[in-house]
This record gives structure tokens, C-alpha cells and sequence, in this order.
């Protein structure tokens, strides 16, 4: 499986593709970072960052797209900036047909050390001990990526089957006809 992981941001969007499979080997197949000029205005990052992904999209031919999910922050404007760049991210894989994921940072963490609380410096020597790297990628956005494209070949199998199992038990649970009690008297003592 090949995976595109996107540590979504405005200014730098980390970006890493990874291949491998639950008990093989990892290889890291190109890591890297969009980035947008900060007095640009919104309209034209946005574009930046569209156009930066749709180029790594065409280059690498992921599988899948795994994103790292937006969570609160107290900085509104950095939360709103995050947001916008992982929609981009997500419009560009689902309009070319590819499967996006989404994946919270202690989720990541805990794929890549063992542990949701792990800090940047832990999950950035992880990636480069699991990718056997001479260095550590650089800058976080670019290791963040990466150990977002390791959280989903790790992990996104199972969460896949998961939900497929949940969905189709909710459809079939749906289409089955509900059935009356039974109101028969047959077989009562008198």
C-alpha cells in the first residue's frame, strides 16, 4: 500500500509518502513541504497548497490519503488555517477517486511511539528508526507526514474493516423488514 500523509498547515503543509504493509518493512517513498508565502492573501496560499498536492498526487499515485484531523487549538486563526489547508487536501484525493482517512495527532503518536502523548522530538526519531533514515526528516511538518502515512498502513486496515463492518450492519439492519410479535394462540394451555 502507498499512502500520502498531509500534516495540514498554510505557511508549511508537511507532505510524505510511505509504502509498506502491517508486518513488513516500511519505505519512505518522498517527504517534503508545501508552502505558501504569509503576506500572500488566503485565496492564493489556498491555491498554493492545492496545487502542491495535486503535484505530489500525480508524481507518487498514493492509494490513499491520510490527514491529520483538526483539533482545537486556542489560536482560532492557526486552527482556521489548518482547517482550510486539510479540506484543500481532501478535495484534491477525493476528486481524483482516492480514499482519505483521517487520523487525530494521539492517534498518530501512539502508532508511531507506543505512546499518545509522545512529543514532536520522539515522533521525529521514530520515523527516521521505522524509515531507516540517515536523518531525521526535517522540518516536523515533513516528519509529522510521514508518521501519518505509517499511523494508517499500521492501523487504517483495521479501522477500514471496522467501519465497513458497522456500515453494513447499520444498511442491513435497515432493509430488514421489522416483524410483529407473535400474537398466536396456538399451543396455549386452556
Amino acid at each position: 500500500m502507498r499512502v500520502l500523509g498531509v500534516d495540514p498547515g498554510l505557511t508549511r503543509c508537511g507532505v510524505g509518502v510511505v509504502e509498506g504493509a502491517p508486518g513488513r518493512p516500511l519505505r519512505m517513498v518522498g517527504v517534503g513541504v508545501v508552502r505558501t508565502p504569509a503576506e500572500a492573501g488566503i485565496g492564493q496560499r489556498l491555491l498554493l497548497v492545492e496545487q502542491g498536492i495535486e503535484g505530489w498526487l500525480d508524481e507518487h499515485r498514493p492509494d490513499l490519503v491520510a490527514v491529520e484531523r483538526v483539533f482545537a487549538q486556542h489560536n482560532v486563526r492557526t486552527v482556521m488555517g489548518t482547517a482550510q489547508a486539510s479540506a484543500v487536501a481532501m478535495l484534491c484525493a477525493t476528486r481524483r477517486g482516492i480514499p482519505v482517512t483521517l487520523h487525530t495527532p494521539s492517534e498518530v503518536k501512539a502508532a508511531v511511539t507506543g505512546s499518545g502523548r509522545a512529543d514532536k522530538a520522539q515522533v521525529t526519531a521514530m520515523v527516521q528508526r521505522l524509515l531507516r533514515l540517515d536523518a531525521p526528516p526535517k522540518p516536523a511538518d515533513a516528519a509529522d507526514a510521514l508518521a501519518l502515512a505509517i499511523c494508517h498502513i499500521w492501523r487504517g486496515g483495521a479501522t477500514n474493516r471496522l467501519e465497513a463492518a458497522v456500515n453494513a450492519a447499520r444498511s442491513t439492519s435497515r432493509s430488514m423488514p421489522l416483524k410483529a410479535p407473535s400474537t398466536s394462540v396456538k399451543g396455549r394451555l386452556r
